[in-house]
């Protein structure tokens, strides 16, 4: 499987060289702007910068008028980086991993902008029998957004290497299932569904608490990483940047003022969430999600990100060790305290 991964992340790599080398035409400055985002509280910084049009005012304000973005939801970030890859997308707002395979198999071709949110993820399952990571049998099946390279399936491998030894960081991939956060619920609601664990991350963490019969918690992120994770990040090409620098310091901007009004006013941004993302949760219900540990961890610089990249590149999973995480993160970024 690993063996197909990556071969195909090298074919990957091929099509972003090519891309990434285009016409001069290709690299000039776009007025419209396509990018994605997954399901899931992680990306309501996103949904604010869409209801508000927070890039098109920032790019406004630095010179750049008639801006507009188009936003597409994925089910998963292998989806997304395919999308990068092909030319469908300008800007992903998705996981570490897939920000740091982009960038080793494109030989820094693809940079992150800044982070938009490290809140826990949480490995659930609603099966009795499985109490701590060394109870997964062979045939029990985790569900993660996208097998071997989503930011679920490479913690649960820190996770195994910490609780097995070392050498046996993949000893669960062979567990792991593909299935986007809303379908792993629904396997997870559906007592005869094969699926009884899922790598999740809010609202569908509290979600199943609350609503799977059984549903308890196996581990936590910050149990493993030893304290946040950035979850989500805005990251796009270098040739994008290069041809649309004020773009790039628009969505840092925008991104920055959606996570302030999350801090400032977050019943507001809890109503926009629900507006954008169509999600039937209560108001109240999201409040007070937001009250739990760590549920407020809107930051632009990265978190824990190199103690990530340090897990792939000692598996062989990236090619090139970053010697710091400006490395992999534009220089719009390289002014914050990341890690």
């Amino acid at each position: 499987m690993i063996k197909h991964l990556r071969s195909k992340l090298a074919a990957a790599a091929l099509i972003a060289a090519a891309a990434l080398s285009g016409s001069a035409a290709h690299a000039q400055q776009k007025s419209e702007i396509a990018l994605s985002r997954q399901p899931g509280i992680f990306y309501m910084p996103s949904h604010i910068m869409e209801k508000q049009k927070l890039i098109e005012k920032h790019a406004a304000s630095l010179g750049v008028a008639g801006v507009t973005t188009k936003w597409i939801t994925f089910s998963g970030g292998g989806a997304q980086t395919d999308a990068l890859l092909a030319g469908g997308v300008d800007i992903l707002n998705t996981g570490t991993g897939n920000l740091l395979l982009l960038w080793d198999r494109t030989r820094g071709g693809v940079k992150g902008i800044v982070a938009t949110s490290a809140q826990p993820m949480t490995l659930i399952s609603r099966d009795a029998n499985i109490k701590s990571i060394k109870d997964f049998a062979p045939g029990d099946k985790i569900a993660v957004p996208t097998v071997k390279v989503s930011t679920q399936a490479i913690v649960l491998q820190i996770a195994a290497s910490e609780a097995f030894g070392a050498d046996q960081w993949s000893k669960l991939d062979a567990n792991t299932v593909q299935l986007g956060h809303p379908d792993a619920y629904a396997a997870l609601s559906n007592s005869k569904h094969e699926v009884h664990t899922h790598f999740s991350i809010p609202p569908f963490t509290f979600l199943e608490l609350k609503n799977v019969p059984g549903a308890h918690v196996v581990l936590s992120s910050p149990d493993v990483m030893g304290g946040p994770l950035s979850q989500a990040q805005f990251f796009t090409t270098t040739k994008f940047a290069d041809a649309n620098p004020k773009i790039i310091q628009a969505v840092r901007d925008a991104t920055k003022e959606a996570q302030d009004l999350i801090r400032s006013d977050t019943k507001q941004a809890v109503e926009i969430y629900k507006e954008i993302t169509g999600d039937k949760t209560s108001v109240e219900e999201l409040l007070d999600l937001l009250k739990e540990p760590g549920m407020m961890e809107w930051n632009l610089e990265p978190q824990g990100t190199m103690k990530f990249a340090a897990h792939l590149f000692k598996t062989g999973t990236l090619k090139n060790q970053p010697k710091a995480w400006t490395d992999y993160y534009l220089p719009v970024a390289h002014d914050l305290k990341g890690n």
